[in-house]
């Protein structure tokens, strides 16, 4: 009897197969034809891949079921349950007859965008990657390989589906570009807080790059992961030679290049588009008898948004507190109304001010507190990239910020009781989190420090036999009012230095505590904050608007020697002698500023005011186009990431929305530029690309004629003529639908030689559009802007 792959991890190196698409090419596979659909039709196919795998010497096969999932088997004659438990048995028959290996069922992303920024919700997300994991369990998978993803929301919603709905090991590779970043713009260490949160048995990258780009990333990875490391790489980058689909790098070259990823401490190799059974062998050859490296707990106290991660440690970390109902009668208002550009515009001027964490509470007795926090949490992480810390007493509204957050959230609170630790735990468990840990229990809260000490150590114990580990733990030890006990600041920053040195566990506390009750509170907060933080409190609750507690902070950075050469410091007081003006982020802002910060109702608000006083082709041209000139080249330069440009947009479309009906009102036209078909090729349903670009091409004022996906040359060739459109932005992801848009190139050449077309996607490089005649190739959706700008000669 075979043991777990789980066992043999780190005994000696685990072998993944490698491309499944290509060599299906190889075998007839026509361009546009669903590769999933040969389980069934072309079985003795697919069972001599992964029998050629096998004899190559690999571990892991993968089910040829990558996009077998209901959104594109909707329509069919075969259903994904179909589809699925056929390519599970073959995979499992090819075991049996060479006698070893084990059965990875293959999840590819969905296809479609996620909820704010796309149209799947992740509840929908969920069901879909749960049919897929049941079956693949059903039907006798060993595990479970999610592969592929370049969005950490989706990739959360694949994992809790396999994790929730089977016990099989899940393995998680992501599709990163050569600066390390995810298409949705998270980083490497945001990937691997997130996943090793969720509790998955190995995470790495696939897909994208060749080896050699992998190896530079891998440093990164190896770097902030404590779990087994799995690598999957393409065979370089594609080409056409003869009308097919070929990779630059050969078994030679790619064995090499996966000997050094061994070498650099990956567990589990193999191979992505392009490469094949004899790249599988010659990498086998050469990588066999080496060692696994020893996997090192990190031991990093760490939280994530989508975007990136921030880590307890190196200095104090700022929490933001602003967005909390507790003394605050407008905030509680736009609770009560559901205002949430109000919130988001508070956790924007925390976000310029310096906040690294975003406090979000939402409680009040006469609210939904469950649906409201949901709907914050959406709303902020649609918008801010910073992490956030989730602020509820109660269990349900918890449980569901927490599943639904894109990221490590930080988690606010559990104590020493026993019925609270007994609630909040199973959750830390399950979802990942790094909980602050308030020092009360059954007796209250301790008059003296090493009371309190007591107390963390009681909840670090309990969270052990959780499988909580102590750097997923940030104690409160809680500031008292010294209006009402003399000796409170003086306990609390005792018992900081005694968690920190007996413990060895990070701190936190909610600073203006301190002070309630007494004048000039900030006097106060401001002295204790330094105190504090000389006796080792590391994240602060604090508010970032107040000029004094972040000058306090600046300055204890650059005393303490971790801002290097003050230049946080210098940054952010060189041209401020006195004090940083605090930034506010109001309702009186510019729409161009409502439009950069991606707050709709805001940009709705400013435009139906600005239509009153100005031209409507004035606010689009002085205002509107300006701001999405300039979310556009901070996307291109990488200091802006695609969530936000896609806010950025959803604003601006919002504030066209105002203009337009103004315009109607006055019996003004409105003004649309050249029309453009885009289309996703003939065979693949992933659209995500072609959606973004269409957002941003309408907020430039294209006429859009979107076909949608899964569309045949012969549509697109009858459109373009009918409509006699000069432009067409074709979209692939699959290397098996290349083919499909080079004869759509083909047809439409020859049939509308006046038609320029874009292409773009993950399996396209300038070279490849170039064999297959394509006008230009758009590395992102501002290409494809600025194409079309030059093109209808629309260029400022």
């Amino acid at each position: 009897m075979k043991q777990p792959i789980r066992a043999l991890l780190g005994k000696r190196l685990v072998f993944f197969d490698g491309a499944m698409g290509s060599l299906l090419q190889q075998n007839g596979l026509v361009g546009g034809e669903a590769p999933e659909r040969w389980n069934i039709s072309h079985p003795e196919v697919i069972l001599n891949v992964h029998k050629a795998y096998l004899n190559a010497g690999c571990d892991i096969v993968k089910t040829n079921t990558f996009g077998a999932n209901s959104l594109k088997f909707t329509d069919d004659s075969y259903t994904a349950k179909d589809v699925i438990g056929a390519a599970v048995s073959l995979a499992r028959k090819a075991v049996k007859e060479c006698g070893h290996g084990y059965v990875a069922m293959d999840i590819g992303p969905s296809g479609k965008l996620m909820k704010p920024l796309g149209d799947l919700s992740f509840d929908d997300a969920y069901d879909l990657f749960t049919e897929m994991a049941v079956c693949g369990k059903e039907a006798g998978a060993d595990l479970i390989l999610i592969e592929t993803m370049s969005d950490t929301y989706e990739v959360k919603a694949a994992v809790l589906a396999a994790k929730e709905n089977t016990d099989l090991p899940v393995f998680v590779t992501m599709t990163f570009d050569e600066h390390g970043k995810l298409l949705t713009g998270g980083d490497i260490p945001a990937a691997v807080a997130l996943l090793e949160g969720l509790g998955v048995d190995g995470i790495g990258f696939n897909c994208g790059l060749g080896p050699k780009q992998m190896k530079e990333l891998l440093p990164e990875l190896r770097e902030c992961a404590s779990i087994p490391l799995v690598i999957n790489p393409n065979a370089g980058l594609p080409k056409l030679v003869d009308g097919k689909n070929c990779y630059d790098v050969g078994p030679d070259e790619f064995a090499a290049s996966m000997q050094e990823i061994a070498e650099g401490g990956a567990w589990v190799i193999g191979g992505c588009c392009g490469t094949s059974p004899a790249h599988l062998q010659k990498m086998i050859e050469l990588c066999k008898d080496i060692q696994p490296k020893p996997l090192t707990d990190k031991n990093r106290t760490v939280v994530s948004s989508y975007a990136h991660a921030v880590t307890f440690g190196d200095r104090p970390v700022i929490i933001g507190e602003r967005i909390n109902p507790t003394g605050k009668s407008r905030f509680k208002e736009a609770l009560r109304n559901h205002d949430m550009d109000y919130i988001l515009r508070e956790g924007l001027s925390q976000q310029q001010n310096g906040a690294h964490i975003l406090d979000v509470n939402v409680g009040l007795p006469e609210i939904d507190e469950v649906q409201l926090m949901e709907d914050a949490i959406v709303a902020i992480q649609g918008v801010i990239d910073l992490p956030l810390q989730i602020d509820t007493t109660k269990v349900e509204a918890m449980e569901r910020a927490m599943r639904i957050y894109n990221g490590k959230a930080l988690i606010n609170s559990v104590n020493g009781k026993q019925e609270v630790m007994k609630e909040i735990f199973p959750l830390v468990k399950k979802y990942g989190g790094v909980v602050i840990a308030l020092t009360i229990d059954e007796n209250g809260i301790p008059a003296t420090a090493e009371g309190r000490l007591e107390v963390a150590r009681k909840i670090m114990e309990t969270a052990a036999t959780y499988g909580i580990p102590k750097k997923d733990i940030v104690v409160d030890v809680l500031a008292m009012t010294v209006s009402a006990e003399q000796q409170a600041a003086q306990v609390t920053l005792k018992a900081l230095k005694l968690v920190r040195e007996e413990l060895g566990l990070y701190t936190s506390l909610g600073v203006s505590n301190i002070s309630f009750g007494l004048p000039q509170r900030e006097n106060i907060n401001t002295a204790f904050f330094t105190m504090a933080m000389q006796n080792g409190l590391s994240g602060a609750i604090i508010n970032p608007n107040s000029k004094p507690m972040m000058a306090a902070y600046y300055a204890y950075c650059a005393l303490t020697g971790v801002d290097q050469q003050c230049m946080d410091y210098i940054s952010v007081y060189a041209n401020q002698p006195t004090a940083p003006a605090t930034s506010q982020v109001s309702g009186d802002m510019t729409l161009s500023q409502a439009i950069i910060k991606g707050l709709k109702e805001s940009a709705h608000a400013v435009a139906a005011e600005l239509v009153k006083t100005k031209a409507p082709l004035d606010i689009i041209n002085d205002e509107l186009i300006p701001a999405l000139d300039d979310v556009g080249k901070k996307f291109e330069k990488g200091t802006l990431f695609l969530p936000q440009l896609l806010m950025s947009a959803e604003a601006a479309k919002a504030a066209f929305e105002a203009i337009k009906k103004h315009m109607i009102t006055i019996g003004a036209s409105e003004e649309k530029k050249d029309k453009i078909i885009l289309a996703t090729v003939k065979g693949d349903i992933h659209d995500i690309g072609k959606n973004i670009v269409k957002v941003l091409l309408e907020n430039y004022s294209y006429d859009v004629i979107d076909l949608g996906k899964d569309v045949p040359p012969e549509l697109i060739v009858e459109t373009a003529l009918e409509q006699d459109v000069k432009l067409v932005g074709l979209s692939a992801l699959m290397t098996t639908t290349v083919v499909s848009m080079e004869e759509t190139i083909r047809q439409l050449h020859r049939h509308k030689p006046d038609c320029k077309i874009m292409v773009g996607g993950a399996v396209l490089t300038p070279e490849y559009a170039e064999m297959i005649h394509a006008d230009f190739y758009s590395k992102d959706a501002m290409g494809s802007v600025h194409y079309a700008n030059r093109l209808f000669g629309n260029d400022a």
